[in-house]
């Protein structure tokens, strides 16, 4: 391992010498969309959650570096056992897994017994393996679809993502009640505001945003999906109710649009940034690909019990 009181290479070098490391150890770098723009103008692969699953699964790389939040670095290693994971910081979390303890949703899922139990991928290792499938906001739809309908339903941990699914499929489920805490600040008040002063705006959404944002949304969708429809709709003005680093990728794939992020509740905040994805920097970066740590540990009975709901998931998503 290299001297971590090594100095660090001066800021206009770091993108040159991550791209040096990332060959030298063989490696691929996975990022969100949530991440800095610099971030993910360096990655092999930028997406969403299910996108980034999918990359993870495939790679023949000797390393991946997820440049995300802790729960994605941990489904790649449930997929890549045989490989180095790192996390640039390895305490980015997530409010959504963060308040889903294992241990409460144990007790939770003994008070409901016989139901499937549907876990959005933003969940712990341990709560994993508690489920019967795993979902992203990509399939969730398809995924709650092809679940017998006299089968009863448990999904966890984001209720807004739950409501949406239920209104889209005409499903009753038993819903834990996590959210997350970047697309519960967007004010409803003030992206009607917006609209007002915008005619011919158009508001999309994310489904983990809570029910009084997602009714003034004229598209309703995952990360990528939200992309997509930026790129493709006719309306020039787009008011976006999600993290705001979609909108490095916004703004590259569809040039000259107005690109216009939900605001806050709180607009002396920057609530509309998920402070955990932020936590990675490109100095973090240049180290865990430099020093190959924070890794990512996972005891082998847990990782193989978390990995059958999501090989589930990846099976019922084909075509999404």
């Amino acid at each position: 391992m290299a001297n971590l009181l090594q100095p660090l290479p001066p800021a206009w070098k770091l993108e040159d010498e991550i791209a040096r490391l990332k060959k030298e150890r063989n490696a691929v770098l996975l990022a969100h969309y949530y991440q800095e723009s610099e971030i993910q103008d360096l990655a092999d692969h930028v997406g969403d959650s299910l996108g980034l699953a999918r990359a993870a699964q495939k790679t023949t790389a000797d390393v991946i570096v997820f440049a995300g939040v802790h729960f994605m670095a941990e489904v790649a290693k449930i997929l890549n056992p045989e490989r180095v994971v790192v996390l640039p910081d390895l305490a980015a979390g997530c409010s959504l897994a963060d308040g889903c303890p294992p241990e409460q949703f144990k007790y939770f899922l003994e008070k409901h017994p016989g139901h499937y139990v549907v876990s959005y991928i933003n969940c712990s290792a341990a709560v994993k393996a508690m489920s019967d499938v795993i979902c992203t906001s990509s399939n969730a739809v398809r995924i709650v679809e092809q679940i017998p309908r006299d089968q009863p339903i448990v999904f966890a941990p984001d209720q807004h993502l739950g409501r949406f699914v239920m209104k889209q499929t005409g499903r009753e489920m038993v819903l834990w009640p996590g959210s997350c805490i970047v697309h519960e600040t967007f004010s409803e008040q003030k992206i009607i505001e917006l609209l007002v002063r915008h005619p011919g705006a158009e508001l999309i959404a994310h489904p983990e945003c809570e029910e009084p944002v997602l009714r003034h949304a004229k598209f309703v969708g995952s990360t990528t999906a939200l992309l997509k429809y930026a790129v493709s709709s006719p309306v020039q003005t787009l008011i976006v109710a999600t993290e705001e680093g979609i909108l490095h990728a916004m703004r590259r794939d569809a040039p000259g649009k107005t690109l216009i992020p939900a605001p806050p509740e709180d607009e002396s905040c920057a609530c509309n940034q998920c402070p955990h994805m932020r936590r990675n920097t490109m100095e973090k970066l240049y180290l865990c690909l430099r020093d190959l740590s924070p890794r990512l540990e996972l005891d082998e009975d847990l990782r193989v019990r978390a990995k059958r709901p999501i090989d589930r998931m990846l099976e019922m998503s084909t075509g999404v």
